[in-house]
């Protein structure tokens, strides 16, 4: 395994790319409701971005990397999970295995031909899902702050007997929020959900190549999260940026030239350069 620590500096991206101004389309579910997403067609491999818990698909790094995939001519899709964003339904009613489900119809739906999947925070958690249910589409991943079995790690084994108490009985569990003013709804169907798909308890058998950028600072998921996974999965082609100064989101001009530059090595990779 290849890792590097990135120290703070100088960077080239300075201006922020735009998103795609066309609306979203929609694909509906067997459950009638709807995902919403956005497609760019060109070549393959194909990139797919997965985003985190409670955003959705117009964040920094969804709208950096289509505006880089749009000027390479190649393919892209990011989309929003039940709950989230422009997709239907309510955050509260999603799960790790509904978002998991969404995730599977978007690639067997929209996207076309082999994918590079990019998986955020959360979205690390759904890239490896997926990676594992579909390996024959999958021909790269790559993990910023990535974020598997978070619900049991970082939340469940985290609560006080009190909060385990509280959303027991009530089903649900509001968490303060960094990012947002409201807190976070945690449902306890997000708890036990997550329990059936928890990934790093034992070996991983994924042997496509893995990139995971983590920042050393992130007070969400410790970044000695990524040499889990990187200890996980059965690839030995796996590599790993640690960014010292980098918080969670990964968002800056910086953390944008990183993760630009991990989907392109990716792609040269798999197309023989």
């Amino acid at each position: 395994m290849k890792t590097c620590i990135d120290w703070p500096g100088d960077n080239s991206i300075t201006d922020l790319p735009e998103a795609n101004p066309e609306s979203a389309r929609h694909l509906r579910a067997p459950d009638g409701q709807t995902i919403a997403y956005h497609v760019l067609q060109g070549k393959t491999p194909g990139v797919m971005f997965l985003g985190g818990l409670m955003s959705d698909m117009s964040g920094t790094k969804a709208i950096a990397l289509e505006s880089r995939c749009r000027a390479a001519g190649r393919a892209f899709v990011r989309f929003d999970y039940l709950g989230h964003g422009e997709s239907s339904g309510r955050f509260i009613e999603g799960t790790i295995g509904r978002w998991h489900a969404d995730t599977l119809a978007v690639l067997d739906e929209i996207a076309r031909g082999p994918q590079i999947l990019v998986g955020s925070s959360m979205g690390g958690w759904q890239m490896l899902l997926a990676a594992r249910a579909r390996p024959e589409r999958i021909v790269g991943l790559i993990g910023v702050a990535a974020a598997p079995d978070f619900t049991e790690d970082l939340m469940w084994d985290q609560f006080d007997d009190a909060a385990k108490a509280r959303i027991r009985a009530d089903g649900i569990l509001y968490l303060p929020s960094e990012y947002e003013d409201t807190p976070y709804p945690i449902s306890f169907a997000l708890i036990e959900d997550g329990r059936d798909h928890l990934l790093l308890r034992s070996p991983l058998e994924l042997s496509c190549p893995l990139h995971l950028i983590h920042g050393m600072a992130d007070r969400d998921v410790p970044w000695q999260t990524a040499l889990r996974i990187s200890e996980a999965v059965a690839s030995e082609d796996v590599s790993m940026t640690l960014v010292k100064a980098g918080g969670h989101r990964l968002s800056a001009a910086a953390d944008l030239e990183h993760l630009i530059s991990a989907v392109d090595s990716m792609v040269a990779h798999h197309n023989g350069c």
